[in-house]
Parts: structure tokens; sequence; C-alpha cells
């Protein structure tokens, strides 16, 4: 190999090293600023082919791709004084590259932490001008919206826009929470003890009605018995009396023949009476009259 062409292919190496330093490409899914010596001489390139000057201008790229963090803070109060803990997840991206790099030195992971203590101080804020009631239930939604509008105030700033916000959930603090479970466990046991109260009141009522109603019937029942006792032994006596006027003979012998069957002819029973005792009147005479 001749050194002239040796040279050819020193040179034409060198030229391809000058392109090579020279041209850079953007892609679609990327933001690029050309920096000259730290400081930013260009912005908002084309997806394409470009060119730099070698050594002294240098390129950085930033995705221009939706990206996600997700934290939470320590704790957050409610406008109750009561401590939660919340979960929440924030879509952003680069929207200016040159305040990007400005702001933050071009660092992602910079980025994502001022984004968080941004997002942070919105979580407290919009939490502490509302209950725990009023944070998990129907505003929720205008939670996140408020809580979305008063970061991305201050997300602009770092050349970034927020896209969404979005709380995952909402938990009380272990602490908080075995205090709420005692109030609820107080709670239903007060309810519990009114309605065993209620309950037995109304047993005692319900027995009192019942005793009364009770002594009501049997009252009744026993005035009617008694009433009807008092009948039947009138009619009886009443029955009697015919009896006897009809033929007093007959009535006493009647009397007499259920005074023999119910006081003699039963084993054990022992009876002592003089024979000629008006009682035996009706045994003693055979006559038949």
């Amino acid at each position: 190999m001749t050194n002239g062409v040796f040279r050819a292919f020193v040179i034409l190496g060198l030229i391809a090293i000058a392109l090579g330093l020279s041209l850079f490409t953007v892609n679609e899914r990327d933001l690029a600023i050309k920096l000259q010596l730290g400081r930013v001489v260009e912005a908002n390139y084309e997806p394409g082919l470009h060119v730099k000057i070698p050594v002294m201008q240098n390129v950085r790229i930033f995705p221009r791709r939706i990206l996600t963090i997700e934290d939470s803070p320590d704790r957050v109060f409610t406008a109750e004084k009561k401590a939660l803990k919340v979960d929440f997840f924030v879509k952003w991206r680069i929207v200016d590259a040159v305040r990007f790099y400005t702001s933050t030195g071009g660092s992602l992971t910079f980025a994502d932490d001022r984004l968080s203590e941004i997002i942070k101080n919105a979580v407290v804020t919009e939490f502490g001008k509302r209950s725990v009631a009023q944070a998990i239930s129907a505003e929720r939604a205008e939670l996140m919206r408020d809580m979305l509008v008063t970061a991305t105030t201050t997300a602009e700033d770092l050349g970034v826009e927020l896209i969404d916000f979005r709380v995952k959930q909402v938990e009380l603090m272990d602490e908080v929470k075995n205090a709420v479970y005692d109030q609820m466990s107080a709670e239903r046991k007060r309810i519990a003890t009114e309605l065993r109260a209620e309950g037995r009141a109304t047993e005692t009522r319900i027995r009192a009605e019942a005793d009364r109603t009770v002594t009501v019937i049997l009252a009744d029942a026993n005035r009617e018995s008694e009433m009807t006792r008092g009948r039947g032994d009138a009619r009886a006596a009443e029955i009697y009396a015919n009896a006897y006027n009809k033929d007093p003979e007959f009535y006493a012998f009647y009397r007499s023949i259920n005074a023999y069957k119910n006081s003699m002819g039963k084993s054990n029973d022992l009876l002592v009476l003089d024979p000629n005792n008006e009682f035996f009147r009706y045994l003693n005479q055979s006559g038949g009259q």
C-alpha cells in the first residue's frame, strides 16, 4: 500500500469520524436540545437527522412519553385532625425541554423527587380542607381534580405537564384505626344494650298484660261457674222440694237409700249405731210400706 493510498484512507476515516460526531438523530418519541459549552442554543427538534459542531456542542435527549410517579406521604391530616395514609400515582410528561433542563439539570430522578414533593404538598393541602367522609365519598373526584390543579401550577416551572392524578387508596393510620374500631365497638355495644333494655321492657309489658288477661279470664270463669253452680243448686233444691211435696214418704225413703249406699258396703268402714236408730228405720221395716 503506497503512502498516498494510506493517506486517503486516513482522510476518509477522519471524515467519517467527523460526520459521526457532527450528526445526530432525534426519535419521534424523544425531545432534544443542543448545548454549547453548557448553554442551550437550540431546541424543539423535529424527528430526523440533525447536525452539531463536534466537541463544542452536545445534545441531550429526554423522553417524550408519559411517565408515572407512585408515592404516598408519611401521613396526611384531614380537617378533623385525623391522620390518613394516601397512596397515589401521577401521570406526567416533559413539554418544555429547555425549562426542564435548566430547572432539573436534565435528571429524571431529580424531576421525580421534585414532583413527588409538589404532589405531596398538594395532597396535604387538599386533604386538610376536607373531612374523612368527604375525602373518600362523593367528593373524591373533586378532591383529585383540586389536587391536580394545585400541583400543576408549580409543576409548570419544571417544564412538565401533569396529565392525571389518581388516589389509589386512603387508609387510616394504625392508631386511628384502633381508635375508630374502639369507638365503633362501643357504639355497637351501646345500641345492643339499648335494644336489650327495650326488649326486656317489652317482655315485662307483654307478661303483665298476659297475667292481667289470665286473671280476668279466671275471675270471669270463676264467676260464671259460681253463678252456674248456684243456679244448679237452686234448681236441685227446687226439684227436691217438688219431689218432697208430692210424696214426702218416698222422698224420705229415697234419701235414706242414698245414705245407706254412701255410708255402708265400703271396705275398712266401721259404723257403730243403735239398731233401733232412726237411721235404720227403713231397714227395720219389712212390711214393705
